[in-house]
């Protein structure tokens, strides 16, 4: 792996550490659920990050926590560039991170085909 994509990986775990805290100790809002950062992906200029996160909970009530999370993205880039000490810090957008899901629906599909022993 060549430092530009060490530094590109680095500083994706520092941004999902960082707004996982975020997530437990200053986000305030009602409309954010039960919440956890799954993985932050970076574009290779460092200007936009993808937060992807898992939310437990019904569709509905999914939907509003990415609602509250997007309505607070410029408090987080703010505070992403304070913690990071970097002078701009990347543009955030939050995502939802349906893998948890989705491999749930396999597994259950391969249940209902696989032969009971």
């Amino acid at each position: 792996m060549n430092v530009a994509g060490r530094r590109q990986e680095r500083l994706a775990d520092q941004i999902r550490s960082e707004v996982a805290e975020m997530l437990v100790r200053e986000l305030k809002d009602p409309r954010i659920g039960f919440t956890t950062v799954t993985r932050v992906e970076l574009s290779p200029d460092l200007h936009q990050a993808r937060v992807l996160v898992s939310v437990l909970g019904e569709p509905a009530a999914q939907q509003q926590t990415l609602e509250g999370l997007t309505s607070a993205h410029a408090f987080v880039r703010h505070e992403l560039s304070r913690r990071l000490r970097r002078r701009r810090a990347p543009e955030v957008v939050f995502v939802l991170d349906r893998g948890a899901e989705a491999s749930q629906k396999i597994e259950e599909l391969l249940r209902k085909v696989s032969p009971t022993s």
